[in-house]
């Protein structure tokens, strides 16, 4: 069993059924990339970010975005002490290494944008002076699709800091039986543990960052992006941005399967949660399902590669 599947499994303690979920969430980790997740409220994002965290020894913090959520709430502020008649500064939420950015389009687009350069840069400033982050630093952030009245939908640019956009999605029913079940005497989130440290998720990304990907794969992938650029219901495709993240969610991707090498079937499993969020569609295909399906589609017209993927 390799780093990220032992990683999983832990996670798997806590949270049930998520199994896809996880893989694209520690993709996202290991590529150094951030995650989007849009679903209604209790599907278990909070409790997908706090097992990562302890699963892999890691800090962690929420914020929750609301309309009066200033800028200095996220990266901090230098406070006066009369004392000392010295300013110190006093750290913000993000000075952590996982974040969970709870209902992000809830707060004013200023406030959205301090977060963008600490997802960006993995820094922040703070009246002039810049600081470094945590790293890992991996942000996860949120939005409720049912409550949209008094929100600020993230713009284009910001949505495009995201490596990842996903859906928690509900449990069946079987599933949510085995959730009471793990959940009928103790909460299981008490006794995880950790079985990694953040040194070694370090480790993993170079090893991720390192999967082989034949030049083949990565035309396959230029030729979807060309297509998003071509296809009549799409009016701004994917940008070069989105191509060079793809290439960097296919190899993560590939290392979570325990392989050392990128296969076509890695392109098209993360396709519409990579480029999904990076399209501008015509007026009538604006929500996510519609892009999501979208972009399946241009996949499906484009030829996929044959040949050995293997490194030689």
């Amino acid at each position: 069993m390799n780093k990220a599947s032992a990683i999983k499994e832990n996670i798997e303690k806590v949270l049930i059924g998520k199994s896809q979920v996880i893989d694209l969430v520690l993709t996202a980790l290991l590529a150094d990339g951030h995650v989007l997740l849009e679903d209604v409220p209790g599907t278990g994002k909070t409790v997908m970010a706090k097992s990562l965290a302890k699963s892999i020894s890691a800090d962690f913090a929420r914020i929750q975005f609301t309309p009066d959520l200033l800028p200095a709430d996220i990266v901090g502020l230098n406070v006066y002490h009369p004392k000392e008649e010295a300013f110190a500064l006093k750290t913000g939420p993000v000075f952590t290494n996982i974040v969970i950015a709870d209902e992000i389009n809830r707060a004013t687009p200023r406030t959205q944008s301090a977060l963008l350069e600490c997802m960006e840069e993995h820094t922040c400033t703070i009246d002039g002076v810049t600081y470094e982050l945590g790293s890992p630093f991996f942000v996860i952030a949120t939005e409720n699709p049912l409550e949209t009245a008094g929100t600020f939908p993230l713009p284009e640019a910001q949505l495009d800091r995201f490596l990842l956009k996903l859906s928690m999605g509900t449990p069946s029913v079987d599933e949510e039986v085995d959730i009471c079940k793990r959940f009928l005497m103790n909460n299981p989130m008490a006794t995880l543990e950790a079985i990694t440290t953040r040194e070694e998720v370090l480790s993993m990304r170079e090893e991720a960052m390192n999967v082989y990907i034949h030049e083949d794969i990565i035309r396959y992938i230029a030729s979807i992006v060309e297509a998003t650029r071509k296809n009549p219901n799409i009016s701004v495709g994917v940008s070069p941005r989105g191509t060079l993240a793809m290439l960097r969610a296919v190899r993560a991707y590939a290392y979570v399967q325990g392989r050392d090498y990128v296969i076509p079937e890695d392109v098209t499993a993360l396709a519409d949660k990579v480029f999904a969020h990076r399209i501008t569609t015509i007026s009538h295909m604006t929500n996510d399902d519609s892009r999501r399906d979208l972009i399946r589609q241009v996949v499906a017209g484009v030829t996929v590669p044959t040949e050995e993927w293997k490194r030689k």
